[in-house]
């Protein structure tokens, strides 16, 4: 009799799980919330592993969160017929990831490093190189039980929108109560979730429904100017200067002359940013004293949004990165730049040319 009335309460406890959960997988998809995917070292290391293609076959881009919003990778592959290895990071710095490429003698590829002054020259190197180091440990250490794990995740998280953990696990959903700051204490700010989701390819993007809620995009707007007066987001803290600068220059100098010496190319972008955000930037990291010395000390190219009529008044939502639909835009204007003026060359390089790519 207590066997029997332990298999009824395991059959009924199941049926209650599975019901909640397709409850809660329903509730989301009517909320308009697309499959998203965690993007996790395990998620990174799949992409790192793909970085010894031929350099006509990929380019590799590392940086912080605009370039993965703001290179739209399918438009990227169509025109170019050049696949993206996206290892850009979210609220990192692209250095140690430059480093770990630069020491790996097989890497020999197109390489696009993505500037965000913010992050790229940001005092606090332990925190901003934190998780990009992490990242990197986790891929040389990267087991085979961990990789068959990590393409087992991939493909149950193709199918169900609740997965995503850093969205809707109940420690994601704890960081959306609200929690007042307090003396000595500063509460981290909690996103809108519909303002960045990642696909399987790592590219970052904003939901329909944050695009269309104009208060989700003030409340991010707010939380980057909050992030500013602890020295991220729009922060007007002057960055490194003096000796500090040069010896990041320095080390970034050595890591791109590495990769050049084996055959590679390497470019810096500095993507859009508009409003509050732009201004804080020109007042910490002014163009000349960062962008434009980076370029001159290490002898590489870049293209910067604000040099080309095509991209320099585009529009952030949030006054840092941008909507799927400019995304767009702006990567078939920096195709177009990167072949007519860098003298880059792709697979479907004739494709670049038809005047119907920009509209």
């Amino acid at each position: 009799m207590l066997e029997k009335n332990f298999k009824r309460a395991g059959i009924l406890t199941l049926a209650l799980v599975i019901i909640s959960l397709a409850c809660w997988e329903i509730y989301l998809r009517s909320s308009n919330f697309p499959i998203s995917y965690d993007d996790d070292a395990a998620l990174w290391s799949t992409k790192r592993i793909e970085v010894y293609q031929p350099a006509d076959s990929a380019t590799v881009f590392i940086g912080s969160s605009r370039i993965k919003f703001d290179l739209d990778i399918p438009t990227w592959e169509k025109i170019t017929g050049n696949k993206v290895i996206q290892l850009s990071m979210v609220g990192t710095s692209p250095r140690p990831f430059l480093d770990d490429l630069a020491n790996d003698k097989k890497f020999k590829g197109k390489l696009i490093i993505d500037v965000t002054e913010g992050s790229f020259f940001n005092r606090n190197k332990k925190r901003v190189d934190k998780t990009s180091l992490e990242f990197v440990e986790f891929y040389k250490k990267w087991t085979p039980a961990q990789r068959f794990s990590s393409y087992v995740d991939y493909f149950v998280e193709s199918g169900f929108v609740f997965l995503e953990k850093n969205k809707f696990s109940l420690n994601a959903l704890l960081d959306d109560l609200p929690v007042i700051n307090r003396k000595g204490v500063v509460v981290r700010p909690v996103f809108p979730k519909g303002f960045s989701m990642n696909t399987a390819e790592r590219q970052s993007f904003m939901t329909k429904i944050f695009l269309e809620d104009t208060l989700q995009q003030k409340r991010q707007q707010k939380n980057w100017i909050l992030a500013g007066s602890v020295g991220g987001g729009a922060s007007k803290t002057p960055g490194i200067s003096g000796d500090s600068l040069e010896t990041v220059f320095k080390e970034i100098k050595n890591n791109v002359d590495k990769i050049k010496a084996r055959g590679g190319q390497v470019l810096f972008v500095r993507t859009p940013s508009t409003s509050t955000y732009r201004e804080a930037e020109e007042i910490a990291y002014p163009r000349k004293k960062y962008w434009d010395a980076l370029l001159a000390y290490t002898n590489t190219p870049g293209i910067h949004f604000e040099d080309y009529p095509e991209t320099a008044h585009m529009k952030c939502p949030e006054w840092s990165h941008l909507s799927p639909q400019d995304a767009i835009v702006y990567t078939k204007n920096f195709i177009k730049i990167l072949v007519e003026e860098k003298g880059w060359v792709f697979p479907k390089k004739s494709v670049i040319y038809n005047s119907n790519q920009n509209k």
